[in-house]
């Protein structure tokens, strides 16, 4: 019988705990370090990480925790949801980083909604157009009109400009 496991990165993630944390648990023989993953990952029991998630997870989140750390990046978008609506925003964050390095436009949007309101990170303008950029190039439809509803105002903005200097020359 397989027994499920998940990557020390994610336990870290979804849990809160430091990487030493987790390191000195399973040098206490308080979480279980099983044979690396295909991908070279550190992998522990998911028994011995359950107990510690920082949030609440129904048996469905908790199965999709292990999709995802799997690699799934709808399972890891979906998961980034579930943690944001928990209030873990950095551990939403963490699931949506791994999505959008797989091209997933939600995620990308949703990191940049993210920056933009400075949920689990302190606000940053540039990285949260940027991601909305990269989610509206992605075909993302509410990043579409976000950014789309941002160069009008920039454009309008810039034809005040002109006008206004227009004005002042004569």
């Amino acid at each position: 019988m397989q027994q499920d496991v998940i990557s020390v990165e994610a336990a870290i993630a979804i849990t809160g705990r430091s990487r030493s944390t987790w390191w000195r648990r399973m040098a206490k023989g308080e979480a279980t370090r099983v044979a690396d993953d295909a991908r070279g990952r550190a992998m522990l029991l998911w028994a011995d990480v359950l107990p510690q998630v920082a949030a609440p997870l129904a048996a469905e989140d908790a199965a999709l925790v292990l999709l995802a750390d799997a690699g799934n990046p709808e399972a890891q978008n979906d998961l980034g949801a579930v943690f944001l609506s928990a209030g873990q925003p950095k551990a939403a964050l963490y699931w949506w980083q791994q999505a959008a390095q797989q091209a997933h436009p939600d995620a990308m949007q949703w990191l940049g909604h993210c920056y933009l309101h400075g949920q689990g990170v302190p606000a940053d303008e540039h990285l949260g157009l940027m991601w909305l950029a990269k989610a509206a190039a992605h075909g993302h439809v509410v990043a579409q009109g976000l950014v789309n509803g941002l160069l009008r105002v920039q454009l309008s903005a810039v034809k005040n400009d002109r006008a206004v200097q227009h004005l002042a020359e004569r």
